[in-house]
């Protein structure tokens, strides 16, 4: 029996043909019209580059929205399947499921979700899906009075898009470098237009003040990575979605998982009092632990949907998988201190062994989250993020057991670790980044803000207050200066430098443009 080949998918997509648009913004009026999308948001909009120098000018528009990515990176982390491939290929979001997680927003690196703050959900252009499903074209396509936007099924040789690419040779898409596939394609549309932070940012658009401030990038840099002969006159400003509350997090965690990490040691360092041997590291551990949940919880815009991560997960997301982790992480701490109060000493200390691979994940799982952040480039230096997770944590959290184990060889290798935190952050700032985003975010780490109205950088006061922090504590042991009360402050203050650095890192990450 001979068989026959199943049709390919479908993939709906677009092609904008930017010779035909006039920048009349239809389009964005039309979209919001049929799909109630609030002030201030935008599913789709016009971005106008001027070109040029006077009085040889010129303004290139670009129609910017969602990609309907082959491979959408949006999808892949959405803890809750919220967002989902449809077998059509349009990327679909079911409103009612989201939980305000935010982490879709990272993933994309077309700038194309963003926050419904009445609702708390994440929305985005859906294709129009429930017109398509009636056989009709997206609302922005029919109001299009120069034919510029062009909808179908890209796998289907005789639909409109498919024709007009083969009749209109160098569609060109944004970002190829992110390996998303996107299937939304440009005809005639300048570089300038489609490659986000190239062209100069103003500090207001054509018939107003932004929104939100341009990217604080330094002179330097600016010369480095930025065009001379274009400036963005129109676009849509976004806001910065992950805040202090992840700083906190990775803080809080590094703490949990650090002090987990020293506890098998702790029984070879003679100046550990009972307590500090036998209670101190898992103690420590859970208290963080719990605190870490809190701020992740906390940071939901629908906090109270925070379970169906565990009811309901997608198995592929960083956000369930890291759930996982600490969930397990918490409950073998939770053991050891059991036999600990059963008096079963010897499987406590044989459990902290084990657990040496839970609190090693809790402090390094957050590397490959952020590298499922397609839209973060600096968060995707994976190889120098994930060792510097690693050290952070044995770092804070050896830091946080000095008060109980006053242990001189613990106090220097604090020392040490500090310092290697500050090497990684250098690297971080000065390495080598392959992307454009990633060089510009690591240019904009230094002007990250410690505080609102300061001028203090947050990643070099950080650096140096941990390292200080370490310092102070190993002077004290080493002056035979023992008091807890006096250890736990230089603990604190390393975990503050920790904060600000994590606060620099976590927002320079998302400051470069993406639209």
């Amino acid at each position: 029996m001979v068989r026959r080949p199943l049709p390919a998918r479908m993939q709906y997509g677009f092609v904008l043909d930017q010779r035909r648009c006039i920048g009349c913004h239809a389009c964005t009026v039309a979209c919001k019209s049929e799909n109630e999308v609030p002030l201030g948001d935008f599913r789709t909009w016009v971005k106008y580059t001027e070109v040029g120098s006077f009085p040889s000018v010129r303004r290139h528009f670009a129609v910017l929205r969602c990609n309907q990515c082959t491979e959408a990176p949006c999808v892949t982390i959405c803890p809750v399947e919220a967002l989902h491939k449809r077998p059509d290929g349009i990327v679909d979001l079911s409103k009612d499921i989201c939980i305000g997680c935010k982490a879709c927003m990272q993933a994309c690196p077309y700038d194309a979700l963003h926050l419904n703050e009445d609702t708390g959900g994440a929305e985005k252009c859906h294709f129009c899906a429930h017109r398509v499903e009636q056989g009709l074209k997206p609302a922005c396509e029919v109001v299009c009075p120069e034919t510029a936007i062009i909808s179908g099924d890209l796998h289907d040789p005789q639909s409109p898009v498919s024709r007009i690419l083969r009749e209109v040779p160098g569609a060109t898409v944004r970002r190829p470098e992110q390996g998303t596939g996107p299937n939304v394609l440009y005809l005639g549309a300048h570089p300038a237009s489609l490659e986000p932070g190239t062209a100069r940012e103003e500090d207001m658009y054509l018939w107003s003040d932004r929104r939100l401030p341009k990217p604080p990038l330094p002179a330097a840099d600016a010369a480095r990575l930025v065009r001379g002969d274009a400036r963005v006159a129109l676009d849509v400003d976004h806001k910065v979605h992950w805040g202090w509350k992840v700083a906190a997090y990775l803080v809080t965690k590094g703490i949990a998982a650090g002090a987990a990490l020293w506890a098998p040691f702790v029984a070879f360092m003679p100046s550990a009092s009972p307590f500090g041997r036998d209670y101190a590291p898992e103690l420590l551990a859970l208290l963080f632990l719990t605190v870490t949940n809190v701020l992740l919880v906390a940071d939901l815009k629908r906090p109270k949907l925070f379970l169906t991560i565990v009811l309901r997960p997608n198995t592929r997301s960083w956000l369930v998988k890291g759930a996982w982790v600490l969930m397990a992480f918490g409950g073998l701490t939770t053991a050891i201190l059991g036999a600990r109060f059963m008096g079963w000493h010897g499987l406590a200390d044989g459990l902290r062994w084990t657990n040496l691979v839970g609190s090693s994940m809790a402090a390094a799982y957050t590397a490959f989250l952020f590298a499922q952040c397609e839209g973060r480039d600096l968060w995707q230096h994976t190889r120098v993020l994930l060792p510097h997770l690693l050290i952070q944590a044995l770092c804070v959290g050896g830091a946080a057991l000095l008060p109980f184990v006053p242990d001189q060889k613990l106090a220097i290798t604090v020392v040490v670790l500090a310092l290697l935190h500050h090497g990684l952050g250098l690297l971080e700032r000065f390495g080598h980044h392959e992307t454009h985003n990633a060089k510009m975010a690591a240019a904009l780490l230094p002007g990250v803000p410690a505080w609102p109205g300061t001028r203090l950088s947050a990643f070099h006061a950080g650096m140096a207050t941990t390292t200080l922090g370490a310092l102070l504590g190993m002077l004290l042991i080493a002056a035979g200066t023992t008091n807890p009360a006096a250890l736990a402050l230089c603990a604190v203050l390393g975990w503050v430098g920790l904060f600000l650095y994590e606060r620099a890192y976590v927002r320079a990450g998302q400051l470069p443009p993406l639209s």
